[in-house]
């Protein structure tokens, strides 16, 4: 996932998956198949995630239940406008992206254009 490191990336993905605010403990536990990770450890990428934004966080005693402040389709909307802001030449960027697409992708796009400007037109 790009802009996360490993266990970033692991513990949004979780978060995504369980569509509920988890606790370090709860977090920790369902990663240990990916590695053995310390409770602090999880505790500060946690933290990380939070103070950099992708995270919300709700108390739950002396503990806190965290969730995604994005949804996945959000980050990824987001990362997408990023890489194209950083292209050198936009159109360039998007006719190699559009170039890339399945025909049931391109129908996708249009059909999603197509709402957007209805909606900028006010309709």
């Amino acid at each position: 996932m790009q802009g996360f490191g490993d266990l970033e990336a692991a513990l949004m993905e979780l978060l995504w998956q369980r569509e509920r605010p988890t606790t370090v403990r709860e977090a920790m536990t369902e990663l240990t198949w990916h590695r053995e990770l310390a409770y602090t450890t999880v505790m500060t990428v946690l933290d990380t995630l939070f103070r950099k934004g992708w995270l919300t966080r709700e108390p739950d005693g002396r503990a806190y239940r965290y969730s995604p402040a994005l949804t996945r389709d959000q980050y990824v909307a987001r990362t997408m406008h990023e890489v194209l802001v950083d292209s050198g030449d936009r159109l360039e960027a998007l006719t190699h992206f559009v170039g890339r697409m399945t025909l049931d992708e391109a129908a996708a796009l249009r059909a999603a254009l197509s709402t957007y400007e209805r909606k900028i037109a006010g309709r």
